[in-house]
């Protein structure tokens, strides 16, 4: 195998694409930014003419919506669900009161002192109603939904299966960290680096971990970080106060059948602080969790580390 990669700004983020077949980088990368230029018409909750801001603004009303858009938000419901509620959709309204009301670039541009965050409790994602013979969702009046949980993932997860189908070999698909992989794997899987920030080269030096299918996923609050006034803030809610989750953990990353599933129980495992080592293992997930002191817990079967 000849294996190509590229990486490139996407979604406010890094997207990173590799394939076995170089020959096939140009299609592929044709392929991976036509799938995030409809997820981010779709589900985008900082563009005001995305499909994801027409909904909310109807809130309180079945609203038709397109397939995509149905799709990402029963797989959103079906986080909420799988998750016991710690990874609710119904987060949008109190994201965006505590500043994190645009691209996260703007965001840690703003001035501190000219923003005061405010916090909403989620409404329930049980509240959401849809309608799959008439393909409506009506979100609860006075509710924003935020996809942000789901939404990056499975994009990851559509364009790693499309690419593979349409290009053969191996593909890796990253966004932001949320990786999907398809196709054949490289003999030993696809090695990919650990670390807090999504713009980390995959492939760069640093403790790695090598997977051959599925999804691997990674949430953490060091790096979207924002102050408002003297209050520091992260983009990861605790849906049971509104308020970004307290939690030891720095960075959770977690292997899965597939990118979403990987990236519902990251997320959940950040929320749910010390309980989530016994939460990843009844679900036969491994781990590896990273606290803010630098300490590494491993779940299931995670790989050991040798240093």
């Amino acid at each position: 195998m000849s294996f190509a990669t590229l990486s490139f700004h996407a979604l406010g983020t890094t997207a990173t694409l590799c394939v076995s077949e170089a020959g096939a980088l140009g299609e592929a990368r044709a392929l991976l930014e036509r799938e995030l230029a409809e997820v981010d018409e779709t589900c985008s909750r900082f563009r005001v003419d995305s499909e994801l801001a027409r909904l909310n603004a109807r809130a309180g009303r079945p609203v038709a919506v397109s397939p995509r858009l149905f799709n990402a938000v029963t797989v959103a419901l079906r986080g909420a669900a799988s998750s016991d509620g710690l990874v609710d959709p119904t987060i949008g309204r109190t994201l965006r009161l505590a500043g994190y009301d645009q691209t996260f670039e703007l965001v840690r541009r703003r001035e501190p002192r000219t923003f005061i965050g405010r916090f909403a409790t989620a409404p329930s994602w049980q509240l959401i109603d849809v309608d799959v013979d008439r393909s409506t969702v009506c979100v609860p009046a006075g509710a924003e939904l935020d996809l942000g949980a789901t939404a990056k993932a499975l994009a990851a997860d559509r364009a790693a299966s499309a690419i593979a189908k349409a290009v053969g070999g191996g593909v890796l698909v990253s966004l932001g960290g949320d990786i999907a992989v398809a196709g054949e794997p490289p003999a030993g899987g696809w090695s990919i680096r650990l670390a807090d920030d999504h713009a980390a080269p995959l492939l760069s030096a640093g403790p790695a971990v090598s997977i051959r299918a599925g999804g691997l996923a990674s949430s953490g609050t060091a790096v979207r970080r924002w102050r408002s006034g003297r209050v520091a803030m992260h983009h990861i809610v605790d849906p049971r106060t509104g308020r970004p989750a307290v939690t030891p953990w720095r960075v959770v990353h977690v292997a899965a059948a597939s990118c979403v599933d990987a990236n519902i129980a990251s997320t959940a495992a950040i929320v749910l602080a010390e309980r989530a080592p016994d939460w990843l293992s009844s679900r036969r997930l491994p781990a590896r969790l990273c606290s803010a002191t630098g300490a590494v817990v491993l779940v299931g079967d995670w790989p050991e580390e040798h240093r």
